[in-house]
């Protein structure tokens, strides 16, 4: 079959000859790529926060939309995680989460075209969070539905073929913002109105996977704070991941590194950001998904390392005079998007393949929840930092990257056996 041989070439792996699978494994694929450009129209942190200032809305809104996405998106899956674990196919809360996402969107659309100033700041907010609960949704039940549907050492495989796929949208993105032509707020909204359209079609496709789930399944666990008692290897999971948010976290401030301060110039570093995103998740993602297949430990271990050495250097380069020329900061921002896309490989595939069938979604929710206050209060810490200079920011998440390293050498090896 067709879609046999086009998995077996995705996952490398030719006795995936389960036509189910392959299936699934291709819907997988499909959903999760339109899903991920939308991410990529409607970045908080570029794309929403131009179009707010576009809108007239104080600094404030735009100051608080990357919380309001990172926070929504994960402090809720302990709350979500018993519905999801009721759920005979879990393949619905996936759905709804999509949809729900997708009416965010079109909810910021409508607000842009009849709003302005203060009223539009808020009311997109509302909006995004509403995106970031529905987010925290797919978040908590994927990982499940996809160690329900796809064996394992396959499903970094199919997970990062999708994040090369969209970066290829997301770039032809980056290139018109850089080019200036998204100065205009119409281009702006017509993107978040696509993004929109791509969560409602991903949610139609995920509604056709195959899922089995029900009779004669484990009993899924409650998902709260008692699953971490007597569990070393979750806790030191959490630990490297929670560390690992620096590469998340260190973007802005090789942005602000770079010096741009006319509108013009800094619309363009904003989109030289979203660009080597894109390229470093098109040149990255499977590959890291292919080795975290192999080995999702040396992911994480490697991705620390490519962390810390890629913040090292814009430090070392803002130290020489070096960051404000047109080459330093895109580079250095490449190389730390790269570290960026194989930890989110790595700890999802980890975790995937970590957690005993039964408490997968709680494990999801208990460490999501977790790194949700983690990514707050390093936020926080690292504002604290920023009154010093962005480079004592910096040299805190060159630390923290360095440290998940050499935790993560302690993880065990989940993929074998």
């Amino acid at each position: 079959m067709i879609s046999t041989d086009i998995f077996q070439r995705l996952t490398g792996d030719e006795e995936a000859d389960a036509p189910d699978e392959a299936r699934n494994g291709l819907r997988h694929v499909a959903s999760l790529s339109m899903t991920k450009l939308a991410d990529g129209l409607i970045d908080p942190k570029l794309v929403l926060s131009w179009l707010l200032t576009a809108l007239g809305a104080p600094a404030v809104y735009a100051g608080a939309l990357v919380p309001i996405r990172e926070a929504g998106a994960l402090l809720p899956q302990v709350a979500m995680a018993g519905w999801v674990s009721s759920l005979a196919q879990r393949k619905w809360a996936w759905v709804l989460g999509s949809i729900g996402q997708g009416i965010g969107a079109a909810l910021i659309v409508f607000f842009a075209l009849t709003l302005e100033g203060s009223a539009a700041g808020i009311s997109i907010c509302a909006a995004l969070a509403l995106l970031a609960i529905s987010r925290a949704l797919c978040s908590v039940s994927y990982k499940d539905i996809l160690g329900r549907t796809i064996e394992k050492t396959r499903r970094g495989a199919i997970t990062g073929f999708a994040g090369s796929a969209s970066s290829v949208g997301v770039v032809l993105f980056a290139i018109l913002l850089i080019s200036g032509v998204f100065q205009n707020r119409t281009y702006l909204i017509a993107g978040v109105a696509l993004a929109a359209f791509l969560w409602f079609f991903a949610a139609a496709l995920f509604s056709r996977m195959e899922e089995q789930g029900g009779a004669g399944e484990p009993k899924a666990s409650a998902a709260n704070f008692a699953i971490l008692k007597d569990n070393p290897q979750l806790w030191r999971f959490i630990t490297v991941r929670g560390l690992l948010v620096s590469t998340a976290l260190a973007p802005p401030y090789l942005v602000i590194l770079s010096g741009s301060q006319d509108d013009a110039a800094g619309l363009g570093a904003l989109g030289a950001l979203l660009l080597a995103s894109a390229l470093a998740s098109f040149a990255s993602s499977w590959v890291w998904g292919r080795f975290a297949d192999q080995s999702s430990r040396k992911v994480l271990m490697a991705s620390g390392i490519g962390g810390a050495i890629a913040i090292a250097l814009a430090i070392l380069l803002a130290a020489l005079g070096l960051a404000q020329t047109v080459w330093a900061m895109p580079v250095t921002l490449f190389a730390l998007m790269i570290a960026y896309h194989g930890v989110r490989q790595g700890r999802s595939t980890y975790l995937v393949d970590m957690a005993p069938e039964a408490d997968r979604a709680a494990y999801a929710a208990v460490s999501n929840t977790i790194i949700g206050s983690i990514l707050l209060f390093t936020g926080v810490v690292g504002g604290a930092a920023a009154l010093l200079g962005p480079l004592a920011t910096l040299v805190l998440f060159a630390c923290m990257a360095g440290l998940a390293a050499v935790a993560a050498i302690g993880l065990e090896e989940v993929e074998e056996g």
